[in-house]
């Protein structure tokens, strides 16, 4: 089972995926923990408590259904519906009960139309490639939000029924500089991420010495600085909190290189589910709570799961910095070795007279949108009684679950899409492996090199096969920056070409 399941169901038109991203990215919107001051006293019209408590608890049962569907392709779309009922439900409630039925309702369509609109519009527009981007860009507004309602909560307590300034709830005052420094964090570790994956920083990790010493005392701090908050309520310490939480998210992120980046995606994800949660708590929100630890527990059971399957340290993630040292990212110049490169005539003649092939698809077959043409091609094969199967590693592409995703829109079926460990032992029996795009998850080295930064990550035995057939631009690095030992294997031909139009002219010529 993927670990991170597609959202869209093969079987569908291919330009429904745009519209479910749609759907997806006011989801996310509505996640971000909206509050504000009262607009009037309570007047007769005002719902009561028990109402919102019940409808809160209807929301809450549909967050736990939609991660159900969530959990498994075939039920992936009924999930997200689940989910946006759900948060429809809780935004509608949580205005209702702040005022008359009338203004409440105003506020619930004002707020959902442009919220709704902002995350549609976006969702509509940005490609399948600029996924993970949009994810980490979604994470960072939930932080920010967060932050932005512990700082209102803060300098206006009597809107809450928390107290007054200077004498808020010790419990409230905990839970608010908790909130406000997990999503202070959340903030600009996604920010950072969204810079590695948009190409405008550097993927590479970066590192100085003394960063972990460094990190060590900046935590510490935040400690101290949350116990002194609460225990002189200081509008001066509050906002020290707030400047060495947005600071430390940033030297937490810098040092993981892009190899790592779908974990830190997930992390994140979890990072900003513990900070709506915390911020739930203040303002006695039972859906913000729920919601909050759905999504905290959730991302950090897949950050676990992710971790375990990369051989990597799960508080290593937490801390930052887990794939990086000073050894194993300095870069060396490797003397330039010899490639046997062929075009799309061979490659059909080897895939003509196999048996058996194995498609391996990487973020190259995203930037190129070639899953269509690879499906065409596929297609093909089959006509000539040829077995294809697809391997899907965990953090193909740059977020988990992208590859799954693209292959779904393109109508591939699910019986024919096997996960690493599924499939790994097939390579040495297969005939031909078409790699089209993917790069560090089928690189060698990670088996061989101790001083490569992706040491002891699994990856598809891609080189076992009797021929190799890898579609690139060029020799350049993968997003890890590192060397791809499989480019000079004796059994390797490579393919330098577009991965859309390389394919479909392999199509023509089978």
């Amino acid at each position: 089972m993927s670990t991170s399941p597609p959202l869209f169901k093969p079987g569908s038109k291919p330009s429904s995926h745009r519209i479910l991203c749609a759907i997806a990215a006011l989801g996310s919107f509505s996640t971000v923990p909206i509050t504000f001051r009262p607009l009037k006293t309570i007047p007769a019209g005002r719902s009561s408590p028990n109402f919102s408590a019940i409808f809160y608890l209807v929301s809450g049962v549909l967050f736990i259904l939609a991660l159900r569907g969530l959990s498994s392709p075939e039920t992936s779309r009924q999930g997200n519906l689940f989910g946006i009922l759900g948060m429809i439900i809780a935004i509608t409630v949580t205005f209702l009960s702040t005022g008359n039925f009338s203004t409440g309702f105003i506020f619930v369509l004002i707020f959902i139309l442009v919220g709704g609109s902002i995350g549609a519009f976006i969702a509509y527009r940005i490609p399948m490639t600029a996924m993970p981007e949009l994810v980490a860009g979604f994470h960072s507004l939930v932080g920010l939000a967060a932050v932005f309602v512990a700082i209102s909560a803060f300098l206006n307590p009597e809107a809450f029924n928390l107290g007054t300034p200077g004498n808020i709830k010790l419990g409230s005052l905990i839970e608010m500089s908790i909130g406000a420094a997990v999503g202070a964090i959340t903030f600009s570790g996604s920010v950072i991420a969204f810079l590695k994956l948009q190409g405008i920083m550097s993927g590479s990790p970066i590192t100085f010495k003394g960063q972990h010493p460094l990190n060590a005392i900046i935590l510490i701090s935040i400690v101290v600085l949350i116990y002194l908050l609460c225990s002189t309520q200081s509008s001066n310490l509050f906002w020290i909190l707030l400047f060495v939480s947005f600071l430390i998210g940033f030297l937490l992120i810098i040092p993981i290189g892009g190899a790592d980046m779908p974990v830190v995606i997930s992390m994140l994800n979890s990072y900003s589910g513990w900070a709506a949660a915390g911020i739930g708590f203040t303002l006695e929100n039972t859906a913000l709570i729920i919601t909050g630890a759905l999504v905290g527990s959730s991302g950090a059971i897949l950050s676990y799961i992710m971790c375990k399957g990369m051989n990597r340290s799960f508080f290593n993630v937490i801390l930052g910095g887990f794939g990086a040292t000073e050894d194993s990212t300095s870069s060396s110049t490797k003397e330039q070795r010899p490639v046997k490169s062929g075009n799309a005539d061979d490659a059909a003649f080897l895939m003509k007279n196999a048996s058996s092939v194995i498609i391996v698809p990487g973020y190259g077959m995203a930037v190129a949108q070639a899953q269509h043409a690879l499906r065409e091609m596929v297609d093909t094969l089959k006509k000539n009684d040829i077995k294809v199967s697809y391997a899907i590693h965990p953090v193909a592409g740059r977020m988990p679950g992208h590859m799954n995703v693209l292959l779904a829109e393109a109508n591939v079926p699910y019986d024919e899409v096997f996960e690493l460990e599924e499939i790994n032992n097939d390579f040495a029996n297969a005939d031909v492996a078409f790699v089209i795009g993917a790069n560090d998850v089928t690189n060698p080295v990670a088996k061989t090199d101790p001083q490569s930064p992706i040491y002891g990550m699994p990856v598809l035995d891609v080189e076992k096969c009797k021929s190799v057939l890898f579609v690139k631009r060029s020799l350049s690095p993968g997003y890890a920056g590192i060397d791809n030992d499989l480019f000079y294997k004796e059994n390797t031909l490579m393919l330098f070409a577009d991965a859309k139009k390389m394919t479909e002219d392999i199509t023509k010529n089978l």
